[in-house]
């Protein structure tokens, strides 16, 4: 069974003769470095890279391109060798991306002799690094285990083999280099991607919308999650060894997260064919009509490719709505200049004309948009219904026949986003799983446009029943036993929402009230930060204390700062900082004016969450045009007693899990 692996975390390898399979968005140059017991790389002739390819039971490629193979045969590397580590670096003077953030994220895979994947890794999070450390190979206790490592160097390989230990850096960053440019290892262009087909396939491969950004909202990007996504390379066209050199202009647009270019798998299943459309009519929407190699993710893509698709639309239309009001300014100033036609039928005729032009630009502009809009609000229609738990607003009929999940979901619904032209076609609001940051449910008196009169106790009321929705449909999508909740209400005012979670066991433990109860808390999830942290960093990850729940942590925090002193808030704001990359994660439920007393001190704790809010507002932003979104957290509707019963279920198998 292949593992698929989360940066830091290890596996058992059964086989000892192995090949490392990478496919990256372009060219890139594999090499692997050999080290001691100490992690050190003794010397330059312990790395093996395209100048030098071969070693005791190592051999890398010899060019840089978008697929490579590495063969290892760990019995037969040298007895001093404890570790190999597999790097990837960006050549130059290729005319290629000079960062990974500007390429799609490598993808690794080591598999055994027979072919079969034993684990992989797909290298997410990187932005101004041109050199990784993809995965470490490592021995102990006389086996060999993979780690996936994802260490990214903004300085190239020269910084990435003096962080190794390798005296010679420099020298050998410069042979490879040398190597690449003098033709020893030949630039491999990546596979051009075919479009699916027609109008619809051009669309979904020019957008190929949809991480970890993860859907519509991201934090990046002024709040709007950004984590697009990019289509599957075509595995046919890909060069090997003696593949013509091409040229690979630098990469721009949406970069994807998802198995870029695997090639260790069957091809990605195509997308349903869509209905033959009407003569002159636009074809019918189908779910799953994007790039992907699962229907989770290609309705993911799909998602996103809506998302993207009305934010340029309105941009369109608003930009012409702008130079209609500006033209029809110019226009009256021209004739109010003139004497001549200032006043009397004339002025009364070009005044007329200047508003007819307006009004007919702006009719012209409104049609494009209603046309576009339509088209979109039937593709909503399709895709909403064919959504799984995840993505899926709380009154779709799939929660009706919710089973508890087997696999991390990739994304989670937060809630959904529209725009004023039309507010009825709601975008879902995705985010990739894990949690990348935390997320802040603002208490506060909302300033959206929608926001109506509400008094501060039915705000936080609706906050911490949004938290609670959010931290229910998290316990509902992870695989029982790998997501944890804790909650700290230090004066005991949230006990009506929470009652669904503490009444089905899906909150084991009653949450923590009072100064004593917040300290016990924030200490032991610090605790378990500061123990994954000092585990992974120090290559010991499989020797945690037995008693560490290694298990997704979500904290949810009701009516901060109250109850904490600044012990506490230091304690906060560690765990929203350092806490995410370890999988602990933080949702506060709070008005940030109740903390003003702080000053600018938690200035970062605000930064560092994803602030949403209970009551619609217009805060979020995406990252092509800027538009306001308003956002409407994911509620059960009134009356329906579908949370409870989905908690129910968490809570029975969890019991029956014994957890």
């Amino acid at each position: 069974m292949t593992a698929e692996l989360v940066r830091g975390q290890n596996h058992p390898l059964s086989e000892t003769r192995l090949e490392i399979r990478i496919s990256a968005g372009g060219p890139v140059v594999a090499g692997a470095t050999l080290s001691g017991a100490d992690g050190r790389v003794p010397g330059a002739e312990w790395v093996a890279h395209p100048a030098a390819h071969r070693l005791p039971g190592l051999e890398v490629s010899r060019q840089a391109a978008a697929e490579h193979r590495l063969a290892v045969d760990l019995d037969a590397l040298p007895e001093p060798a404890h570790r190999l580590h597999v790097l990837l670096a960006l050549p130059e003077g290729t005319g290629g991306p000079a960062r990974f953030g500007a390429m799609a994220a490598p993808f690794v895979a080591v598999t055994g002799r027979g072919g079969a994947e034993l684990a992989s890794y797909t290298l997410t999070d990187l932005d101004t690094e041109s050199a990784v450390v993809a995965l470490e190979l490592y021995r102990r206790q006389g086996a060999w285990k993979v780690r996936a490592v994802g260490q990214g160097y903004a300085g190239g390989l020269t910084a990435m083999l003096l962080d190794q230990g390798l005296d010679s850096a420099a020298e050998t960053a410069a042979a490879v280099n040398d190597a690449v440019t003098r033709g020893m290892a030949r630039s491999v262009a990546a596979p051009p991607v075919p479009a699916a087909g027609g109008d619809a396939g051009e669309r979904r491969t020019a957008r190929a919308a949809g991480s970890g950004g993860p859907g519509p909202g991201d934090s990046r990007a002024a709040g709007a999650t950004h984590d697009p996504g990019h289509a599957d390379p075509d595995p046919a066209a890909s060069g090997g060894a003696g593949s013509a050199a091409a040229p690979v202009p630098p990469a721009t647009g949406p970069v994807s997260y998802r198995h870029p270019g695997r090639q260790t798998t069957a091809p990605p299943a195509p997308a349903p064919a869509a209905p033959p459309a009407e003569p002159g009519r636009p074809a019918p929407p189908v779910a799953g009509d994007a790039t992907g190699w699962t229907m989770n993710e290609r309705l993911y893509n799909q998602v996103w490719g809506m998302f993207e698709d009305l934010a340029r639309s309105t941009a369109a239309y608003r930009s012409a709505v702008d130079f209609a009001e500006s033209r029809l300014e110019r226009e009256l100033d021209k004739a109010l200049s003139d004497p001549r036609t200032r006043v009397g039928p004339a002025a009364d005729a070009a005044r007329e004309e200047a508003r007819a032009k307006r009004a007919d630009l702006v009719g012209q502009a409104r049609a494009v948009l209603d046309r576009d809009l339509a088209q979109l609000v039937a593709e909503s229609e399709v895709v909403e219904h064919a959504l799984p738990p995840a993505f899926a607003r709380w009154d779709n009929p799939v929660w009706q026949g919710f089973q508890t999940s087997l696999e991390t979901p990739m994304a989670l619904r937060l809630g959904d986003l529209h725009l004023p032209e039309r507010p009825d076609l709601r975008i879902p609001m995705l985010i990739r799983l894990p949690l990348e940051r935390g997320l802040w449910i603002d208490s506060g008196r909302p300033s959206g446009r929608e926001a109506g009169p509400v008094d501060s106790a039915e705000l936080r009321r609706r906050a911490m029943d949004t938290a609670v929705a959010t931290a229910a449909r998290l316990l509902a999508v992870y695989p029982v036993g790998d997501f944890s909740l804790h909650v700290i209400d230090p004066a005991g005012a949230a006990g009506g929402a929470l009652a669904p979670l503490l009444g089905s066991g899906a909150l084991r433990d009653a949450p923590a009230a009072g100064a004593r109860g917040v300290s016990e808390t924030l200490q032991r999830l610090t605790r378990r930060v500061d123990l994954v942290q000092m585990a992974v960093r120090s290559g010991a990850a499989d020797s945690l204390p037995p008693d560490l729940d290694t298990a997704e942590q979500l904290l949810v925090v009701n009516d901060f700062p109250h109850g904490f002193d600044d012990r506490a808030v230091t304690q906060l704001r560690y765990l929203a900082d350092e806490g995410p990359a370890v999988g602990v994660h933080l949702m506060m439920v709070a008005d940030r004016e109740d903390a003003r007393a702080y000053g600018p001190v938690l200035d970062p704790l605000w930064r560092a969450l994803l602030r949403i809010t209970p009551l619609p507002d217009d805060h979020l932003a995406d990252p092509w045009v800027g538009h306001a979104w308003t956002y409407e957290p994911s509620l059960a509707p009134a009356g329906s007693g579908v949370l409870r019963q989905v908690l129910h279920q968490v809570g029975q198998a969890r019991r029956a899990y014994g957890i």
